[in-house]
């Protein structure tokens, strides 16, 4: 079995302290169709009951007048001498009535996610966010951080114990590199539009760093809590939701040495089970090289895979082409009609030069009828007063009907 590649601890001060193994978790296989499922579901289980009032729209007496009355059935307020007595009542159409298909607080609130996907999910999530082009595609600004999976507090330095302070925990994330992504989350608040500024989300924030840490009492979760964006979490209880905001991978994470170590215990690997989780073994990838097109085009596939198949010429797969309106197609069903087109053009053209001498020459004053046309023109008008008389005795005759 090849060894597994290992991971660069650093310190506080952002220099390279060891370096351990990366904990099989991160060979997850990354399944984001899985995860935008458990996160949609888990997302839902936040929610609070609302509904409207039980009385609302009922909170009058009103009965319907019955049939006879040329008016509709709905139920009509009752008494006199306001306007409101005769109005509709209670329907979802009727002013003041109730809504249509009240509200209740019995709806079906919370999903239950199956422990072997979340488990899945999470895994996927963690093997994704050591992956540059993911964290960075989510909107994570790591161009300065060194090295993803990013371990901090190596050797016999504590990070979590030692770190007590919010200024402290600044100059940890400036000397890992982190600083663009902090100004980012920082500069990222703004007002929200809509209601929600009225019920207690009055900004919207982007997310930054994700501190893993292993010590439920660490020192640096008090220390980190109060940098706008940056999110903690114990490693024992690594959350979906904090993972994969929004059921999009790639959140950029901070780890402490100590979480980092306890990955192994905690998620196994695809040849041995979790040890903190009963029977929980992670997913092993179903192709062991993702390069698909690689695969394919290898010798080894090409050699007994049957050759591409000829396409029918008695039956074409591409739309019927008109050769009217198809050069190409006309010429290939009449060799003839390229000769045939070429002499039209050359006709055409001898005829707009032929006009065009013409009227150059009656504007000079030096046009002269063709002889022939002249005689033509002629003999026309001479047999025109015979044409008309014969039409008139047909008529009269009665041999021309209209």
């Amino acid at each position: 079995m090849a060894e597994s590649p290992m991971v660069t601890v650093y310190s506080a001060a952002g220099e390279s302290v060891s370096q351990v193994a990366l904990p099989g978790v991160f060979s997850a296989p990354i399944r984001p169709d899985l995860v935008q499922f458990v996160h949609t579901n888990m997302a839902k289980n936040g929610r609070q009951a609302y509904a409207v009032s039980m009385k609302a729209g009922h909170q009058t007496s009103a009965e319907s007048w019955g049939t006879g009355r040329a008016v509709s059935r709905i139920p009509r307020v009752q008494g006199g001498g306001t306007q409101r007595s005769g109005q509709g009542a209670f329907g979802n159409m009727c002013r003041s009535g109730r809504m249509f298909a009240p509200t209740k607080t019995w709806r079906k609130w919370h999903r239950k996610i199956n422990l072997q996907q979340r488990r899945y999910a999470v895994s996927s999530a963690v093997a994704a966010s050591a992956c540059p082009p993911l964290v960075m595609a989510r909107g994570h600004k790591i161009d300065d951080v060194p090295e993803m999976p990013l371990v901090v507090g190596g050797g016999d330095e504590d990070v979590e114990a030692a770190i007590a302070k919010t200024k402290e925990a600044v100059a940890l994330f400036q000397a890992l590199g982190c600083e663009d992504d902090l100004l980012h989350a920082e500069n990222s608040k703004k007002l929200r539009a809509g209601k929600g500024k009225m019920r207690n989300r009055r900004y919207t924030l982007r997310k930054g760093p994700l501190v893993v840490y292993d010590a439920k009492d660490a020192n640096l979760a008090k220390a980190v809590r109060n940098l706008p964006g940056v999110e903690l979490c114990q490693v024992d209880r690594l959350n979906l939701l904090l993972l994969a905001p929004g059921g999009h991978l790639g959140r950029f994470v901070v780890w402490t040495a100590k979480a980092f170590a306890k990955l192994d215990a905690l998620y196994g690997s695809p040849d041995e089970p979790a040890a903190l989780k009963a029977s929980f073994k992670m997913p092993r990838p179903v192709m062991t090289n993702a390069d698909l097109a690689a695969i394919i085009n290898s010798d080894e596939i090409q050699s007994v895979v049957r050759p591409a198949r000829v396409v029918d010429p008695q039956r074409p797969r591409t739309a019927k082409k008109n050769p009217l309106k198809n050069l190409a197609l006309m010429c290939e069903l009449n060799p003839y009609y390229e000769t045939y087109r070429a002499s039209e053009i050359r006709a055409i053209a001898a005829r707009k030069d032929a006009k065009a001498k013409a009227l150059q020459a009656k504007r000079d004053g030096t046009y002269a009828k063709d002889p022939a046309l002249v005689a033509k023109e002629k003999e026309r008008k001479a047999r025109k007063p015979a044409s008309k008389a014969f039409f008139d005795t047909a008529v009269q005759e009665g041999d021309v009907s209209f």
